[in-house]
């Protein structure tokens, strides 16, 4: 994995922009600590830096192939799963010149041309300048695992993968607007596809791909959740589920550095680290298995409907089954609260809190025995394990299931913006858009036809929130992390699966668990599902609320966009209301707003109407 940039322009020379193509690499040097490289050309400035995972010295970039008098150069962020498949056929036209997937894409977009992208199974963002027809082609993987931003200015187009380099080229402005504001105190941390909250700032949408040349920029979808006719039985279902799931692991368990996994005792991610640790272990080779908790977390544990029992438990259970060499990350209240600002930097906006920041802890850890790991995100968006598409009023109602908050979100909008914001339209408009966008059949009932809006709601809305934080956790620390569910394959064959063979035996992942039932221990497999661990000590709340106390007793620009006195009613706890999902309650809000303060001041953000 890697970090990526660029500056485009088929109006001027672009040949002097090295001291700024300087600063971006600066900023990305985190997402690949190992080699960086610029280019410069008349028309384009590529700037890389790498994580060497695959052909360690003959992978660098930006990477350049002639054909004939025709150059092509890449930079490239991301991996290829089927990438043996694609260089035999390549093969065919002429000798590699490396064993890197790098040199792959880009032989690939010099046969194929825009239609590359269509063959790819893997995790990507890239850009190929193609000389001889003075474009630039720029694609995104079809589930949106690796991130790419860009900003438009009429004469030029500049990208990146994070925010932060976008912002240390002088002509992005640092300023939010109404579509900012509406972004960060009604949607986040969730994002609308495209948008990257800085005014004027984008991001290639999942599954899309295009051309930048002199008339602009011009993207469009080469892939969607397509619905048609599931015609199999439920038991040739979980076996299909299980031959995509086993292939998709063991693709991704190719590497030339240590593989890991991470292992939080649920379902999923014990799913993946048996797979794994049965492949290495034919290999001779010991998985290494990485958990978090928190200090004293036990102690203050209580069960909830959303959490019946905590992690622990099950991850003995797991690591004894495995067989792994097991490592614990205890994270403690100053340590958590310390790392809100760096988990805000890492996301290049304020997030979910110390549910991002303990993630940014472990990955820290993590880094120090391997650079890549595979965890378990995605499955509960497409194999329906979340309470919101199992309980019957909760996915019948219209709205976000998760974000059922913006009356209460909406109070803390400043009055100056308040007026100029319909903030339920704003909310409801971007629910609609999403839930009317899933494809269905004629001939779904109407419980097929909820049930394909709440996939693609969750798809494009609750699952890419949880990608950005897993990617700018990870690679903030040099961490690559492979998402085996966001295999695009699964995701096409999920969304056609009729909901009661998901709800197999009315359990959550009902299907999952049958189809992967020999791969784990009974009471792994029949665990009921428990949402990503947080802190349960108090002392995270005391040390949020004086942390935002401290905050609001000096001058701050949060106070332009948020109301100082509902930020003082919040820290008299007298709200209990979910900010997004079980993930984000009282002591989460507060945090978010510590993080947004960061923010705004670390970028000097300025609000412009």
């Amino acid at each position: 994995m890697c970090g990526i940039a660029g500056i485009i322009s088929f109006k001027e020379d672009v040949r002097e922009e090295l001291a700024v193509c300087g600063l971006m690499q600066k900023a990305l040097l985190r997402r690949g600590p190992d080699q960086r490289g610029i280019v410069l050309t008349h028309d384009a400035a590529f700037v890389h830096t790498r994580l060497a995972v695959i052909d360690i010295e003959g992978g660098r970039q930006p990477m350049t192939l002639s054909l004939g008098e025709k150059r092509f150069t890449i930079v490239y962020n991301g991996e290829l799963y089927n990438t043996a498949e694609l260089r035999r056929e390549l093969s065919e036209d002429g000798e590699f010149k490396t064993s890197s997937d790098t040199e792959v894409v880009l032989r690939s977009y010099m046969k194929w041309g825009a239609e590359c992208v269509d063959r790819f199974n893997g995790i990507f963002a890239f850009a190929i300048h193609d000389e001889a027809e003075r474009r630039v082609f720029l694609a995104r993987d079809r589930i949106g695992v690796k991130p790419l931003f860009y900003y438009d200015t009429g004469r030029r187009l500049i990208f990146a993968s994070e925010l932060a380099a976008l912002l240390e080229n002088p002509e992005i402005p640092h300023e939010i607007d109404l579509q900012g504001i509406s972004e960060l105190l009604l949607l986040a941390p969730g994002r609308t596809a495209g948008c990257g909250v800085i005014r004027g700032v984008k991001e290639v949408k999942a599954g899309c791909c295009g051309f930048y040349d002199e008339n602009g920029l011009k993207l469009h979808k080469y892939w969607s959740l397509r619905a048609m006719e599931h015609r199999e039985t439920f038991e040739e279902t979980a076996e299909h589920v299980r031959e995509l799931l086993l292939d998709s692991i063991r693709r991704q368990l190719v590497s030339d550095v240590p593989i890991c996994t991470f292992l939080s005792g649920g379902l999923d991610s014990s799913l993946i680290s048996s797979v794994a640790a049965y492949e290495l272990k034919k290999q001779g080779k010991t998985l290494n298995t990485f958990s978090v908790d928190y200090k004293d977390n036990e102690k203050y544990f209580t069960k909830s409907h959303f959490q019946p029992n905590s992690d622990p438990e099950y991850i003995n259970i797991m690591a004894e089954y495995l067989g792994s060499e097991h490592h614990w990350t205890v994270v403690d209240v100053p340590e958590l609260v310390d790392a809100l600002d760096q988990a805000a930097d890492a996301r290049g906006l304020p997030g979910m809190a110390d549910v991002d920041a303990s993630m940014l802890l472990l990955c820290r850890e993590i880094k120090k025995f391997g650079t890549v790991a595979l965890s378990g995100e995605c499955a509960d968006e497409l194999f329906g394990g979340y309470p919101w598409y199992r309980d019957k009023d909760i996915r019948m109602t219209d709205g976000f299931p998760w974000a059922q908050s913006t009356a209460y979100r909406k109070r803390f909008i400043s009055d100056e913006f308040a007026e100029k914001i319909n903030a339920e339209e704003y909310v409801y408009s971007a629910y609609r858009k999403t839930a009317d966008s899933a494809q269905k059949l004629p001939s779904d009932s109407p419980l097929e036809t909820r049930m394909r809006e709440m996939t693609q709601l969750n798809f494009d809305w609750f699952m890419q929130n949880l990608l950005d934080r897993k990617d700018r956790m990870s690679m903030y620390s040099g961490l690559e992390v492979r998402v085996p569910f966001c295999d695009y394959r699964i995701a096409e064959y999920l969304y056609n699966v009729p909901w009661e063979f998901k709800d197999h035996n009315g359990r959550e992942k009902g299907l999952l668990r049958e189809a992967m039932k020999d791969w784990l221990p009974e009471r792994v497999l029949n665990r009921k599902k428990s949402p990503y661990p947080k802190t349960h000590n108090p002392a995270f709340l005391a040390a949020v609320t004086e942390k935002l106390r401290e905050i609001l007793s000096q001058p701050t620009p949060l106070t332009d966009m948020v109301k100082r006195e509902e930020l003082e009613i919040l820290l008299t706890h007298a709200d209990h209301v979910q900010w997004y999902g079980q993930l984000m309650n009282l002591p989460q809000t507060i945090a978010f707003f510590i993080q947004t303060d960061h923010w705004m001041k670390k970028y000097n953000i300025n609000i412009v109407i």
